[in-house]
């Protein structure tokens, strides 16, 4: 779940979960983790996961991982040929508003319906299930052809889908849910 699940309602909603799984015989850990330190995925994506068993020697055997190097690029997640025109800001009004912010063929920015937020760890954003719901808060990027916002399947790269990965028939904005609805691999 989201990071903030363990001070929401200053706490008590996460003891709320972890006593009731306590009450039906879990022993329970929790741990905020971040896909860029432990999925070798350049995107910033901090959730916590809480992780129960029954049997206790499982549960005392158990760790979270270990960090990991992160050795992916933006530039690795990203398709490098020409997409539909349709993912193009070039020749629609809000290429205007983000003509002079989107710059760096580097870096992922968010439209952030007044202004362009530029990532300045050289990450992908937290992809979110609101993304493509009126074109809010789908990463941008520049690219040899334009302006453009990230392609669904540019989304499931940042959240570590094998590139075999085929999504279902379905509309963008649907895809785009999906993929910021699910748990980085």
């Amino acid at each position: 779940n989201v990071k903030n699940l363990k001070t929401h309602d200053k706490g008590k909603t996460f003891e709320t979960i972890t006593s009731s799984l306590e009450n039906l015989g879990y022993h329970v850990k929790s741990k905020v983790l971040n896909t860029m330190e432990y999925g070798n995925i350049p995107q910033n994506r901090e959730r916590i996961y809480i992780v129960g068993f029954k049997n206790k020697k499982h549960f005392q055997k158990f760790n979270f991982p270990n960090k990991k190097k992160l050795t992916k690029k933006i530039q690795d997640c990203l398709d490098p040929k020409k997409q539909s025109e349709k993912y193009y800001y070039n020749d629609k009004p809000l290429f205007e508003k983000i003509k002079n912010d989107v710059v760096s063929k580097d870096t992922i920015y968010q439209w952030r319906r007044i202004y362009v937020r530029s990532n300045k760890k050289s990450m992908c954003p937290t992809l979110t299930a609101n993304m493509g719901t009126g074109g809010h808060n789908v990463p941008i990027i520049l690219d040899n052809f334009g302006i453009r916002k990230l392609t669904p399947r540019e989304c499931a790269n940042f959240q570590g889908f094998p590139k075999s990965y085929r999504f279902p028939n379905l509309a963008d904005s649907a895809l785009y849910k999906q993929i910021g609805n699910s748990v980085s691999i």
